[in-house]
């Protein structure tokens, strides 16, 4: 705890409270509001988008994925948690993070994208990794990021996701963490053994349907309590400026509702971080240029944060329950202001949305993982099982942990991932804002979007031409 006490002190009060923020608005004026001017292409780009073929997946399953691992623990106790330790205000943060972070998240699957390969058994494959090495020409840098990506989602994320479920499933069926432990270990395993392509498949099925029921009786109570909404929005925005006190005097109030925004407006929806890269390099793009799964993760993040984190918080302050520097935080608060609004089963239905929501997480943030392991290992197969034994070892460890113990953790490991890769994408800002060119122009005159590598000498080597031609050769059939 010291060392990741020490580690979180530097990532969280010096370089990332203001670095994700800058990052963000750099990107957004850089290219030119894209996230706001081109909103509709995000809907347009991924319901055009082709089925899976031999070679890679659906847009939609990358977003599903995507979405799998955002939408988790952070939408329902790490909300909750922003709001005891930040006030209102931390959630106007989190939808600063989220709205800026949106052409962040365009940025870093663009270039995933741009600089994916195909592996030996015909996969696509690439990510942040990929693209320090052969986009920077930093070797050294991706395989740094591969092993600190392999430790905060295949092994530390795990463990924050299974302590919320075994809360919440202690809390509302009484069932022992041991219990729930073992079970989530057996479940996971029999996901996680069948790969990026049943993963995807998995999470395609489950998170729309986790996702549609959560925001529907969130919204069911937000309408029942209609004339309150705008006296809440206005607080939260209040209390982000220092406009009404706040615990602990203006400036102080103020501080920790940014702080603790930001650490989980990151946590929930990724942007900046390098994890969906890892999975929007592995789909088949429609239209066939890198830009159009940018679209499609600027508007995972906006379904996370905007939509799902929003839908948590007004279900908490509307319930009258909540308080500052409260002892009941994480999935209990969450638990608690439903039970308030529609009686003793709201701590079920919360604790079976936490299960959904942390259990698809916990599946995605696996792939990612392996997705980093494959570039690691050049060919050293053992090391994918062995990765699968350790990330469900993790599982088992985060049910027997503290709420405070596996978020510190994960905030120390997510601080370190996007430190390094928020360099990279600056570094490589260029090239996106030369794809991004290149996109938009093709839509402005009518055409359909299309990528030949061919006609852009100036992105450098590193890209895998049979990728981006316009006859590409046939990839190998994928292992059975």
């Amino acid at each position: 705890m010291s060392v990741i006490n020490a580690l979180n002190t530097v990532f969280w009060g010096y370089i990332l409270i203001y670095g994700l923020l800058a990052v963000g608005i750099y990107f957004t004026i850089r290219l030119n509001f894209l996230q706001f001017v081109h909103f509709r292409q995000c809907f347009n780009v991924l319901f055009k988008g082709k089925k899976e073929d031999r070679s890679g997946i659906s847009p939609f399953q990358a977003l599903c994925t995507s979405l799998a691992s955002r939408v988790g623990t952070g939408n329902i106790a790490g909300v909750a948690v922003a709001l005891t330790s930040g006030g209102p205000g931390a959630i106007f943060w989190m939808w600063m993070v989220a709205l800026v972070g949106m052409a962040t998240a365009y940025a870093e699957s663009t270039l995933a994208q741009l600089y994916k390969y195909v592996d030996e058994d015909g996969q696509l494959r690439g990510g942040p990794a990929r693209y320090m090495a052969v986009g920077l020409k930093q070797p050294v840098m991706g395989h740094v990021f591969a092993i600190v990506l392999i430790f905060s989602f295949g092994l530390v994320f795990n463990a924050v996701q299974s302590n919320s479920i075994a809360e919440a499933m202690g809390s509302a069926f009484s069932i022992p963490p041991y219990v729930s432990g073992i079970l989530l270990v057996i479940g996971a395993a029999l996901v996680i053994f069948g790969g990026i392509r049943g993963i995807s498949r998995f999470a395609e099925f489950v998170v729309p349907f986790m996702a549609g029921a959560y925001v529907l009786v969130t919204l069911l109570v937000i309408l029942m309590n209609i004339t309150e909404i705008p006296q809440m929005l206005y607080s939260i925005v209040a209390h982000a400026f220092g406009w009404e006190q706040a615990v602990g005097g203006v400036a102080g109030g103020v501080m920790a509702a940014m702080l603790n925004g930001i650490k989980r407006g990151l946590f929930s929806n990724e942007a900046g971080m390098g994890s969906a890269p890892n999975i929007a390099a592995s789909a088949v793009p429609d239209p066939h240029h890198p830009a159009s799964q940018g679209f499609v993760q600027a508007l995972g993040v906006f379904i996370d944060t905007i939509v799902i984190c929003t839908a948590t918080a007004l279900l908490i302050l509307l319930s009258g329950i909540y308080e500052f520097d409260s002892d009941v935080t994480g999935t209990a608060l969450t638990q608690a202001a439903t039970v308030a609004h529609i009686g003793p089963i709201g701590a079920q239905f919360v604790a079976l949305a936490i299960l959904f929501f942390s259990f698809t997480t916990i599946v995605a943030n696996y792939s990612y993982a392996e997705n980093a392991m494959v570039y690691l290992e050049h060919g050293w197969k053992p090391g994918i099982t062995i990765l699968r034994i350790m990330a469900l070892g993790m599982v088992f460890w985060g049910t027997q942990q503290t709420v405070q113990t596996v978020f510190d953790a994960a905030d120390a490991a997510m601080g370190m991932m996007a430190t390094i890769n928020l360099v990279a994408i600056l570094l490589l800002s260029p090239k996106v804002v030369l794809l991004t060119k290149d996109y938009l122009a093709q839509l402005k005159a009518g055409e359909d979007p299309h990528f030949e590598i061919s006609e852009h000498p100036e992105l450098g080597d590193g890209i895998e031409g049979s990728v981006w031609t316009e006859k590409r050769p046939p990839f190998p059939q994928p292992a059975e």
